[in-house]
């Protein structure tokens, strides 16, 4: 099935777009047809230096095949690689254009392999650049037509008036501008020197509220200074009052303890000689003796034990 037609109104070039285009399809092209005719020359110097006997072997069939295939190998490999080589250039002139126009240039790589545009390149191909080549290869560029001289100097003055006329504005705004500066400067020294008054008035407003503020605060501190003293001699009084009552209690402590331990004595004298304390005794003396005369019949029996 044949692609549609394509025009360079739908592939989407313009006039100058093609040209460039096809200019670069004739470079592909004609180094293709190089390579395809060195990869010709490959096959027929086989034939010529090889295919002189009748008959071969298989290994020798094998042998020049192998060969064949490792120069036309090498072959396609330098020209797949010259042509990638080459678009990189093309690639580089294009982002270098693009970049003095401050234009950032996007690719999509998956639409290389897109088959419907392949076919309308090669559909692009078969119509426009056999058409094209009809016409003269150096297509000329644009020019300018040329002024004559009346034309130039009608630009010329056209052009000294429209700066003459710039800088006579330039110049009126410049004189306003003067003028702004200058009642600026004005507003300005009026401004500092009604600072300068009102801090002079509140340097001697601060002055004598400081004086007043130094003198109250040394009233302040003479007070202080009174009621520490007092304290002082108050705590002073009262730490004497203090150390006498504590020498009188620890004296008085000392002679309670010592009526105490009296009181213990002469109790402990009064109970031993109570008739409980001497029954008491005896009944002691006995348990112990009885005590020791259990462990000697015990050692008696039971040694061991």
């Amino acid at each position: 099935m044949n692609a549609p037609m394509v025009t360079k109104a739908e592939f989407g070039f313009n006039e100058h777009h093609q040209n460039e285009v096809i200019n670069y399809m004739r470079f592909a092209r004609s180094k293709m047809v190089l390579r395809l005719k060195t990869i010709d020359s490959c096959f027929e110097e086989l034939k010529d230096s090889r295919l002189v006997e009748e008959t071969y072997t298989v290994d020798e069939v094998r042998e020049m095949l192998d060969g064949l295939q490792v120069v036309v190998r090498g072959e396609v490999e330098m020209e797949l690689i010259n042509t990638a080589h080459t678009n990189v250039l093309l690639l580089r002139q294009l982002f270098s254009q693009a970049e003095k126009f401050y234009l950032r240039l996007q690719s999509d790589i998956s639409e290389l392999e897109n088959r419907e545009l392949l076919e309308q390149v090669a559909e692009f191909e078969k119509t426009d650049f056999k058409t094209t080549n009809k016409i003269n290869q150096e297509t000329s560029k644009p020019k300018l037509a040329p002024l004559n001289e009346s034309g130039v100097s009608e630009l010329l003055n056209k052009e000294i008036a429209r700066l003459q006329e710039e800088n006579d504005k330039l110049k009126s705004r410049l004189r306003t501008l003067e003028s702004q500066a200058m009642s600026a400067l004005d507003e300005k020294t009026k401004v500092e020197r009604a600072l300068k008054d009102l801090q002079k008035v509140q340097g001697q407003q601060q002055h004598a509220a400081q004086s007043q503020e130094i003198s109250s605060l040394e009233d302040t501190v003479t007070a202080l200074k009174e009621d520490y003293e007092r304290s002082l001699s108050a705590n002073a009084a009262s730490q004497k009052d203090l150390q006498e009552n504590l020498i009188s209690a620890k004296h008085e402590l000392l002679r309670v303890q010592e009526q105490l331990a009296l009181a213990e004595k002469e109790l402990e004298k009064k109970f031993q000689q109570t008739t409980a304390y001497r029954n008491m005794k005896e009944i002691l003396t006995k348990k112990n003796e009885q005590l020791k005369d259990i462990r000697k019949r015990l050692q008696r029996y039971e040694p061991n034990e």
